[in-house]
């Protein structure tokens, strides 16, 4: 008999970071947070514990002990093993499967509670993680942690890659078993009905002069995103009137500040932080002539399907993961890893508006898909697994 008296059914979404820390895998888990429950699906999140947080309505949320990781702040690693609580709490839970988000912390819990109650485990394959584990552990234990991540998703029921190109990270892995593309959504592809008009309003309302190309950056503030490419990029725009902002936060943004202040740039470059507000953020996305991504770490980034939703292309690097559904002038625009040549590609979109508004249109229809339409993906599959495994159980 379970000690919890609960009679609700979860649908289980586990991950390693959730609000406060904003990422883009934590506004997949939260979409799927929110598109579940206006399903009447009722959801439980399990996250490590983080300051600042004022809850979130209409779902359970088990939070366990953590601790910050020192070079990568507002990151915080999870310790289950320090935390009796929720390994009693994943027994007694029911779920009726459950997904992780991340192979880490989150992720083994996640695996224990589908091994105690036989249920499906579903795994997302989102980031390229043997570059963050290398960055703050000796090598050993990289070595260690990669054998644990490969062994975390061949025991998966099903594993998911939000596109194509990304299962050549996870063969790199070692991982041999079947992988599924299911795709992140976009909750700036809904609610407005003259996109045109919505930029030009949007561009007056984050300041930018009609002679001026606006030029963003969203997402975390460290140096495998390609943000010093970026930053190094800006002095070579000559005879371009430019306007830089940078959303977000990291263990980088104090070096950027530096370098921008060593570069002369401090009157054409702003530091935002961390924006919560959708709309605004929007506003951003919206009125800006051009999204700079500059990273081969990423695999499937929605922040480029963000800016795609409001028809703003992004410059991506050619052979990157992230580009993969990018072509360039139609849907975006491509080049090499060096400011020069980014510098290059800037300067002629800045000069030719017809190229842009062009990538832009195709970057919304190509790029930019709602997460209603890939929730409704989301839950079929979520109901055909469930279904199957127990049609094997009987």
């Amino acid at each position: 008999m379970r000690s919890d008296p609960d009679t609700k059914m979860y649908y289980g979404l586990f991950n390693d970071s959730f609000p406060p820390v904003l990422d883009g895998v934590t506004l997949t888990v939260e979409n799927y947070c929110k598109w579940l429950t206006a399903e009447g699906r009722d959801v439980c999140v399990v996250t490590p514990w983080a300051p600042r947080f004022t809850g979130i309505e209409d779902i359970k949320l088990y939070r366990y002990f953590s601790l910050p990781i020192y070079n990568r702040h507002p990151y915080r690693y999870g310790y289950p093993r320090f935390d009796p609580f929720i390994w009693r709490k994943m027994r007694n839970t029911p779920f009726r499967l459950v997904h992780a988000h991340c192979p880490f912390s989150s992720g083994r819990l996640a695996a224990y509670a589908a091994r105690r109650q036989d249920i499906p485990l579903i795994a997302t394959f989102h980031s390229k993680y043997r570059t963050d584990l290398e960055r703050s552990l000796p090598g050993p234990m990289v070595t260690y942690q990669m054998n644990r991540l490969r062994e975390f998703y061949n025991s998966a029921t099903e594993v998911w890659i939000p596109q194509a190109a990304v299962e050549e990270t996870i063969r790199e892995y070692g991982y041999k078993g079947k992988v599924v593309v299911v795709e992140n959504g976009n909750d700036f592809c809904e609610g407005i009905d003259d996109v045109e008009a919505y930029k030009i309003e949007s561009r007056r309302i984050i300041g930018l002069d009609d002679d001026e190309i606006g030029l963003l950056f969203v997402g975390q503030h460290i140096l495998e995103k390609g943000i010093e490419i970026i930053i190094r990029t800006l002095p070579l725009l000559d005879g371009v009137k430019f306007k830089m902002n940078f959303i977000g936060t990291g263990y980088a943004l104090d070096d950027m500040k530096t370098l921008v202040r060593e570069l002369g740039l401090t009157d054409r470059v702003t530091f935002h932080g961390v924006i919560n507000d959708r709309e605004r953020l929007r506003r951003f996305y919206a009125g800006s002539d051009l999204f700079l991504f500059p990273s081969f770490y990423d695999n499937a980034p929605l922040v480029v399907r963000e800016a795609a939703a409001m028809q703003t292309p992004a410059v991506l690097l050619e052979g990157s993961t992230a580009a993969e559904l990018v072509r360039d002038r139609e849907n975006g625009f491509l080049t090499d890893r060096t400011p020069e040549q980014y510098a290059e590609v800037i300067r002629k979109v800045a000069s030719d508006p017809d190229m842009k508004r062009t990538a832009g249109l195709g970057a919304s229809r190509t790029l930019a898909r709602s997460w209603h339409d890939v929730m409704d993906e989301v839950i079929q599959r979520y109901d055909e697994i469930i279904a199957r495994h127990e049609h094997t159980k009987h």
